[in-house]
């Protein structure tokens, strides 16, 4: 049980709540792709090898995807407002050891500190968006979080891109990491003001069982798709693919047993769920392989910039942020549609960009294909997690935030991984790209048949939540 009756949810308390929160989640999602572009230069600075690139670069998102689920628990147990505070604080001091690396194994072990920052103050951001809004202000919430997620990554690339090429103070690559240092100190100055605290009643134990198991599954899982392509696939990461698969399988059998999982799989429960979920993790999954196989594209083929590159996805950023902050406004019918039309969209839009334009790039034509994606992937996820945190009661927030954290993270490097590796054995980047692109479409139109499924089950439930208390009976927790 939540404890204590929360006080309405009004613009004047959503705006600074909602700030604090989604700009810690910008910094948490820039970097882990804001370092991409400034490697050519941390390697020549810091004299580094490639593996010590690929850590720095790679080892930010496994070390995310590991804790994630241990990290959204211990909001249940200290307080989502103290989880969020701590993690920002240590991500904010990591970021800062970063800028002042001064060797390749010493970067490497700070950028896995951040990530440790990163994975405890990212889960507590939805579960907070779950606990404090309701109705309509929780639908405007998850659109502005919804667009913070997926474009942290291409505003990583065109930040990291900005920040290289201006060599700021002398300083090279280190304005990369120590950007986060101000705005983090900022954030942790306001955020103990203005910041709602919500925390499970009573003191359950952590399962520590479940972390372990957990942690090596993930460990397993992703470390080899994170590595695998780079090093040709050898023998050690098709085991360690096989031991992660039957290691999450005895997780899942471990947590139905125990009185306190470390993930309540009851979240799974009500209809709708495990396909919106799906859903979600696909459309998010296909964005970041588009983004990264035409970024390559447009450097390697067509010749252009990083700063270029990532400056590209402008009129996708307009596209999404534009059907992203509105979808909430729209008559339900239409809300109902949105999440099987998105990925429709979204498949249309790079389908046809590839196709007119891998060879050569037409600013002008490209503008409303990119801007149709956006849109469409905008459609795709932000009104189906806002349907799915509907369908679940609020005691259940920390499990739907680990799990719509966790996901995408495991969809982002399989996909990575899989296309990825089908761009790169192409007899040509634009070969490569038309192949990804084909491959997507496919994916995509799985993740418009599960959002349909959603859509069938809230229409069944009238139009609103399978569980109506999740939607309309008022939230328990206590506010500070």
């Amino acid at each position: 049980m939540l404890t204590h009756a929360a006080r309405p949810a009004t613009a004047a308390r959503l705006g600074p709540v909602l700030a604090v929160l989604l700009t810690g989640q910008v910094m948490a999602s820039m970097d882990g792709s804001i370092v991409s572009v400034a490697a050519p230069t941390i390697r020549a600075d810091l004299h580094a090898d490639g593996a010590a690139i690929q850590l720095i670069v790679s080892g930010y998102l496994l070390t995310t995807g590991v804790l994630l689920v241990t990290c959204a628990r211990l909001g249940d147990l200290l307080g989502h407002r103290c989880a969020f505070l701590v993690g920002l604080g240590w991500f904010t001091g990591a970021s800062l050891l970063c800028g002042l690396a001064p060797n390749a194994p010493v970067l490497v072990l700070t950028r896995v500190a951040q990530a440790v920052g990163a994975a405890l103050l990212t889960p507590q951001v939805f579960a907070l968006i779950q606990l404090r809004w309701d109705g309509a202000a929780r639908r405007r919430a998850i659109g502005w979080y919804s667009m913070v997620l997926a474009l942290g990554v291409a505003l990583g690339q065109v930040v990291g891109g900005m920040v290289a090429d201006a060599d700021l103070l002398g300083l090279s690559w280190r304005p990369v990491f120590l950007i986060n240092v101000p705005v983090g100190a900022v954030l942790l100055a306001v955020g103990p003001r203005v910041l709602p605290d919500s925390r499970m009643g009573g003191r359950s134990p952590l399962d520590l069982v479940g972390v372990a198991v957990l942690t090596v599954a993930m460990v397993a899982l992703t470390a080899p798709l994170v590595f695998g392509p780079g090093l040709g696939w050898p023998v050690w990461s098709w085991f360690s693919l096989g031991c992660g698969a039957a290691l999450l399988a005895l997780f899942v059998r471990h947590e139905a047993r125990v009185p306190h999982p470390l993930l309540d799989l009851a979240v799974l429960r009500p209809t709708g769920v495990k396909p919106g979920l799906a859903a979600c993790w696909i459309v998010m999954g296909c964005y970041t392989v588009f983004l990264l196989t035409l970024t390559l594209h447009l450097q390697s083929a067509l010749g252009r910039s990083p700063l270029a590159a990532g400056l590209t996805f402008v009129p996708y950023t307009l596209g999404f942020g534009l059907l992203g902050l509105s979808w909430h406004r729209c008559p339900r019918r239409l809300r109902a549609a949105l999440p099987v039309a998105g990925p429709i969209a979204f498949a249309t839009g790079t389908t046809l960009l590839v196709v007119l334009h891998r060879h050569q790039w037409h600013l002008w034509g490209a503008v409303p294909l990119l801007f149709l994606a956006g849109a469409g992937h905008a459609a795709g996820y932000s009104p189906l997690i806002a349907r799915i945190s509907s369908l679940v009661e609020p005691r259940f927030a920390s499990a739907v935030s680990a799990l719509n954290s966790t996901g995408p993270v495991l969809a982002e490097v399989t996909a990575v991984a899989g296309l990825g590796s089908v761009y790169f054995a192409a007899p040509s980047s634009a070969e490569g790209l038309l192949r990804v692109v084909i491959a997507l479409v496919v994916l995509l139109a799985v993740a418009a048949a599960c959002a349909a499924r959603v859509a069938v089950v809230c229409r069944t439930a009238g139009g609103g939540a399978a569980i109506p208390s999740a939607e309309a009976r008022p939230q328990r927790h206590a506010v500070s």
